[in-house]
């Protein structure tokens, strides 16, 4: 039988357009799940502070969050930098030095190990930063030797954290 001048021509833009690419929603639906973990993961943008029951904050009205930097937890008992146990309070205020050698020397280690931020002459003239997180409790002693004790190495840049205070509608 023969074929219609339209059929053939039918036909030929078959044969064209046979191999189409196909779209697979699954690898799309994979990839977008996971951008959109990472975005929740990483869209934080307040700062945690490490969590001590040993540890109540003094109030203020602060308004300017705190940066991510080196932060030296002062509780009732110990003085702590990452979890980790440096000093002990009794001892530390039993003793007559100003500082506290074991913070001295655990401050000196981190910053030789970790580079400075920006420019390295700016930063060397300025200090490091650090964060302390003290009990309000503490006798004025103990966090004047932990004052002393950053100001001996490049961390004397010194910032306090504390509670936000609910501001009142007049104010």
């Amino acid at each position: 039988m023969k074929k219609s001048a339209r059929a053939r021509r039918m036909e030929r833009r078959h044969k064209r357009h046979r191999g189409g690419a196909t779209l697979s929603l699954t690898s799309l639906m994979d990839i977008f799940t996971i951008l959109v973990f990472f975005l929740l993961v990483n869209s934080s943008n307040n700062q945690q502070l490490p969590d001590n029951e040993n540890i109540t904050l003094p109030e203020s009205t602060a308004k300017q969050l705190p940066e991510e930097v080196l932060t030296i937890q002062v509780s009732g008992q110990n003085v702590i930098i990452d979890n980790n146990n440096v000093a002990d309070v009794r001892e530390v205020l039993e003793s007559d030095a100003d500082k506290i050698p074991a913070l001295v020397q655990e401050l000196q280690r981190r910053s030789e190990r970790s580079l400075p931020v920006g420019n390295p002459e700016e930063a060397k003239k300025l200090g490091r930063q650090v964060l302390i997180l003290a009990d309000r409790e503490i006798p004025y002693k103990l966090l004047q030797k932990v004052m002393v004790s950053c100001n001996q190495t490049d961390y004397r840049r010194i910032s306090f954290a504390v509670l936000r205070k609910a501001q009142e509608e007049g104010s």
